[in-house]
């Protein structure tokens, strides 16, 4: 097949490429410029998709004899993940940046140029599989290696989408076993450090960074009974679960921390109360999107049994969960056997049978029992 490599500048993706090119594919490297100035990514191993990172990406695609391009997806990267990012705080919900860059540049926009140019698949250093069913059909699973498993984030991925999906490290053991294919096949960034936080929050401070892009304004703290125990600088640069920087005058009558429990930015307020209550029971989810063909349940709109997770290294808890109509587009309802903390809107819900990828929604509202009976 005509492979488009996607090169980011990291190991993952230098020996997925070297894998495609040994397999006898035809294989291209590209890296994607996600930034027209350098000085608004991370450096070295805090973050990804940065100079440093083209001249890594460029190396490995010379040392295994492919070519080498870098495309320029910085307005699209720009408004699809940035500005949304930005949208999601302003509107009192917590984004996975991750999960948008998958969604709409890696496996949309850099998808739809491969094929435009006469691409079968784009190869990439996820740890997930792809597993063509009886018929023939795609579906996405967890990696061999459950640790690195990366399956989350690809789970906005559609039918479509995994058709012309490939992941060589699928199989894959261990990252130590990619460490030492990459050093075997003299490739440079062998014990590159992994990449990771938001890339294009250059210092990782992230309140400080949304304060210039947000409009903040002082407002109350109050306890899950209404009663104001703080005053906050802005309520946008805070998020559900979070212990540290509340500075609350009035201590719990019991003495223990308290934690952000709800973000209510048309009120300007932060609600904050005990840990007990960040346990959710109930989510309901939106912009829901299927990772291959929908099971049976799906369709008819079925209580079915599965797993939810609700971060990229998070624990699966045992769930139910149904499709229910909405007035402009369906809605996915989950209900935890097992209660989650720190559930959060904008964050997503990814629902697992086994070690099958069913489809993920955008967190809209999460419940939890023990708050609703206050």
């Amino acid at each position: 097949m005509r492979v488009l490599a996607a090169m980011s500048g990291g190991v993952d993706s230098a020996v997925a490429a070297a894998r495609a090119v040994e397999a006898g594919h035809d294989v291209v490297g590209v890296h994607l410029a996600l930034s027209r100035m350098p000085g608004t990514l991370r450096t070295g191993s805090r973050g990804c998709c940065t100079i440093e990172d083209s001249r890594d990406a460029w190396r490995a695609c010379d040392v295994l004899g492919i070519p080498y391009y870098v495309w320029d997806f910085s307005e699209r990267f720009k408004e699809d993940v940035v500005q949304d990012f930005i949208d999601e705080y302003a509107a009192g919900r917590t984004p996975n940046p991750c999960m948008r860059c998958n969604e709409r540049i890696k496996f949309a926009a850099l998808l739809e140029k491969a094929i435009a140019l006469g691409f079968d698949a784009v190869c990439t250093g996820h740890y997930a599989k792809v597993i063509q069913d009886a018929d023939g059909n795609p579906e996405l699973h967890r990696a061999a290696d459950w640790a690195k498993d990366q399956s989350y984030v690809l789970g906005v991925l559609t039918h479509e989408q995994l058709k012309h999906s490939m992941f060589p490290l699928a199989d894959t053991p261990s990252k130590a076993e990619v460490r030492a294919e990459a050093e075997r096949r003299g490739l440079s960034v062998a014990n590159k450090p992994d990449s990771h936080d938001i890339c294009f929050i250059p210092d990782g401070d992230t309140a400080g960074w949304l304060a210039e892009k947000i409009d903040m304004s002082t407002g109350d703290i109050v306890d899950e009974t209404g009663t104001k125990v703080g005053e906050h600088p802005g309520a946008n640069a805070f998020t559900v679960g979070q212990r540290r920087g509340l500075k609350l005058g009035t201590p719990a009558a019991d003495g223990k921390p308290r934690f952000v429990l709800e973000i209510r930015p048309k009120e300007n307020k932060v609600v904050v109360g005990p840990q007990a209550l960040l346990a959710i029971d109930e989510i309901r989810g939106i912009k829901v999107s299927w990772a291959g063909l929908p099971i049976a349940e799906i369709e008819t709109g079925a209580e079915f049994d599965c797993y939810a997770q609700v971060r990229a290294h998070g624990d699966p808890v045992p769930a139910t969960a149904r499709v229910l109509p909405g007035e402009d587009a369906p809605h996915l309802l989950v209900t935890l056997t097992d209660p989650l903390r720190g559930v959060a809107p904008g964050q997503t819900v990814v629902l697992y049978q086994g070690s099958r990828v069913l489809g993920q929604a955008t967190i809209d509202a999460a419940r939890s029992l023990q708050r609703a009976e206050l």
